[in-house]
């Protein structure tokens, strides 16, 4: 198996406005179309994706670290706006213009904030975590999930306090024992469990906090997320595997309803890890949706 994750050609800071460090990595050639990627919860910018398919395809694949994660530093009290004015900050002063963005896992809402922004030009979300907080998804919340997303929504600080307990080998052991066996396969292959490893270390690198600070506006700090979905202006497809029981209750279903125009796609035979396995036609199709296909 052949799961794309090699390491990153090209690794460095930006300065933004107000002086912060912004981590990046890239891959694929220096010239190519420009595609932003949200890492999953806890990763750094060192855990890429289809790295065949971008020097294929003609990407330049340019993973971010969030605030607080890897080599960015922190901005306390940060909101998934700030995030998306971060993004086009970077945008600006590496010249990428308005550049496509994939979103993976927790990574997805702040990647769906740039797209509500107008920050970038379309969007993957690839087994985007959903919001829970949402009533409709009550019932289907395994008991403790429901509490904590209980305790998100009603002491967001408190909920702040339970994140900042987790580590890296605590969010790894999380992944791996809720993941179907088709997810794990991909999990530990080798090169994706050392990529992986360094990742959730580098994340954490500067302590809890980061992941902290992205899990409570996820789980749904002060009860939702507080994105106007409906402003999306921008193509965007939802990328769930059909084996995946993790990350949104209904695969997307009830997300894809409220962004205008957007395509919802199920892959059978794969969950969570859908990112590693379809890689390709990912990229592919949203270079299709932003008219560069080659």
């Amino acid at each position: 198996m052949d799961v794309g994750v090699t390491d990153p050609e090209r690794v460095g800071e930006e300065r933004l406005p107000d002086g912060r460090p912004l981590g990046w990595a890239e891959w694929g050639p220096p010239d190519g179309v420009p595609v932003l990627f949200s890492p999953g919860a806890g990763t750094s910018r060192h855990l890429g994706f289809g790295a065949d398919a971008v020097a294929a395809l003609g990407v330049r694949l340019i993973a971010l670290d969030r605030p607080g994660l890897g080599a960015s530093a922190p901005s306390p009290g940060r909101t998934f706006a700030d995030f998306a004015e971060d993004v086009r900050a970077f945008a600006a002063a590496r010249g990428l213009g308005r550049p496509a963005m994939v979103g993976n896992s927790q990574g997805a809402p702040f990647a769906l904030a740039c797209a509500a922004r107008g920050a970038v030009s379309a969007l993957a979300v690839v087994s985007g975590a959903d919001e829970i907080a949402d009533p409709r998804f009550a019932d289907a919340l395994p008991e403790e999930l429901r509490r904590l997303v209980g305790t998100a929504v009603a002491d967001p600080a408190a909920a702040e306090r339970i994140f900042t307990g987790f580590t890296p080998r605590a969010m790894a052991d999380m992944v791996l024992a809720g993941s179907p066996e088709c997810d794990l396969a991909v999990y530990r292959h080798p090169a994706f469990a050392a990529a992986w490893q360094r990742a959730l270390e580098e994340g954490f690198a500067q302590g809890p906090g980061g992941y902290a600070r992205d899990t409570a506006l996820v789980m749904g700090r002060w009860g939702r997320w507080g994105l106007n979905l409906a402003r999306i202006a921008v193509p965007v497809d939802l990328w769930y595997g059909a084996e995946d029981t993790s990350h949104s209750p209904d695969q997307g279903a009830s997300l894809a309803s409220r962004i205008p125009g957007a395509v919802r796609r199920t892959v059978p035979g794969i969950g969570g890890a859908v990112l590693w396995t379809h890689a390709e036609e990912i990229l592919g199709t949203l270079l299709e949706r932003i008219g560069t296909a080659r």
